[in-house]
């Protein structure tokens, strides 16, 4: 009897049929090593088909010795929530690879370098705040860059989950979720901290729910979810996420990557510390970078969404100049300094909350809460607890933006002020980081008005 040739047959990737799952797992085993895969895979992989082949020929199921060769699935555990029926991430997870796209104004053009052990030494490693992670995190979800294995975004980072993770790691490569974990060190779960991942490797195949999140802060004292940004499909997300994620909750492992410095955020909400200001260099004509779109968020949260008809994102446009000189004059600077171009001082006034708004009103004074003036951003996060967001709730309701309250609203912030205070913002016509739920001068100035 001759033996069936499979090798042509092109596997599905919904197909749960011994035949495809045995192909998928065989191209997974067969990464070669410097792409990430195992030191044995290529054993393995003879091994599994030769067994599969004999099955066959005497009649027998090579599927289950492949199954056992590949290790035993793990329970699934899915969040018993609204999205109860998401499926685990079908994401296929390729090898390492060099940043690609043509590099823009202040790119680093550093070359890739392949590191030799199986841990990064931390001298070779770019250095970062847990603020900057987080920023560049935003920076993605804003510009709702779309889930893609094969393509590259303009910063050069490929668009999948292990792609994301590596741009907001800011590394010189693009890792998979196999190689990650050469990057950080092991952490438990009661240290997680805004900037830090949470990381499922399926070694035995890597296509089926290999996937990884950035940490974002956890949304409430229970610590049982948290705000986790994430590249997945259609597109680039931040949502109050159980934890550790949908499926394969007990799997996901906390890592902290090596080159956090100081900028720390504490255990609860995402960063407020200031992001030290880049240099003139990255903003103007022809700039394109993650800082060009952090600008734009900002200004648009001090009241400059007027300017944007799309966007912010990280090309320099009119908009951004234009909104720049709106907050610069409402200052009350004039000549060179309300050019337009922000400087050390423009952007440490918007990085801290700091000056007046654009329209007059101030930035970071900490009225009663009797009173109708934004009392400052830092009191709408996760962990917070004060009268600002009951009246903030109070008045979503009264407004017709309630319905996500399943009771109160009350003081503490919760996920179901975050997603009221996104239906408002949505319903002012505002996209991408300008409708994150998080109440900014202008959000809560048209709310009260």
């Amino acid at each position: 009897m001759s033996v069936p040739v499979f090798e042509e047959i092109e596997p599905a990737a919904d197909c749960g049929c011994p035949g495809c799952a045995r192909q998928r797992r065989d191209l997974a085993l067969g990464l070669p090593v410097r792409a990430g895969g195992h030191p044995a895979a290529h054993g393995a992989r003879r091994a599994l088909v030769l067994v599969t082949a004999a099955g066959v020929v005497l009649g027998g199921g090579g599927t289950g010795t492949a199954t056992a060769l590949a290790g035993p699935p793990g329970p699934l555990t899915p969040w018993p929530g609204p999205e109860a029926s998401w499926p685990g991430p079908e994401t296929p997870q390729g090898g390492r690879g060099p940043l690609h796209g043509a590099p823009g104004p202040g790119a680093d053009p550093t070359p890739i370098s392949t590191p030799t052990t199986s841990q990064v030494s931390t001298e070779t490693l770019r250095r970062t705040t847990r603020t900057e992670i987080v920023n560049r995190a935003k920076t993605w979800v804003a510009a709702q860059v779309p889930y893609s294995m094969e393509k590259y975004w303009s910063d050069g980072y490929r668009q999948d989950c292990s792609g994301y993770i590596s741009m907001a790691w800011n590394l010189r490569s693009n890792e998979w979720t196999g190689s990650l974990d050469r990057f950080a060190e092991r952490i438990d779960r009661t240290e997680l901290q805004p900037g830090d991942i949470l990381l499922f490797h399926n070694p035995a195949n890597p296509t089926r729910g290999s996937h990884v999140t950035i940490f974002g802060g956890w949304t409430d004292y229970t610590h049982t979810s948290y705000v986790a940004y994430e590249q997945t499909k259609p597109h680039t997300r931040k949502l109050a996420t159980p934890m550790a994620y949908w499926e394969n909750s007990d799997r996901y492992v906390a890592y902290r990557y090596k080159g956090v410095i100081s900028g720390s955020t504490g255990g609860g909400a995402e960063s407020a510390a200031a992001t030290p200001f880049p240099g003139a260099g990255r903003f103007g004509p022809g700039a394109n970078n993650a800082y060009v779109t952090r600008l734009g968020q900002l200004l648009v949260e001090r009241g400059g969404g007027k300017f944007y008809s799309q966007g912010p994102g990280p090309k320099w446009g009119e908009a951004d100049r234009r909104a720049t000189q709106a907050f610069q004059l409402a200052q009350g600077w004039r000549g060179a300094e309300a050019d337009g171009l922000p400087g050390p001082h423009t952007w440490r006034l918007l990085v801290t909350g700091g000056g007046k708004d654009i329209g007059g009103s101030s930035g970071s004074s900490g009225p009663s809460a009797n009173a109708t003036g934004f009392p400052g951003r830092g009191y709408f996060r996760p962990g917070q607890s004060n009268a600002y967001v009951e009246k903030l709730g109070k008045q979503l309701v009264k407004r017709g933006f309630g319905k996500h309250y399943l009771s109160g609203p009350g003081p503490r912030w919760t996920e179901a002020d975050r997603r009221n205070v996104e239906a408002f913002q949505r319903a002012q016509g505002w996209r991408g980081g300008a409708a994150d739920g998080y109440p900014g001068p202008e959000t809560w100035r048209r709310l009260f008005r």
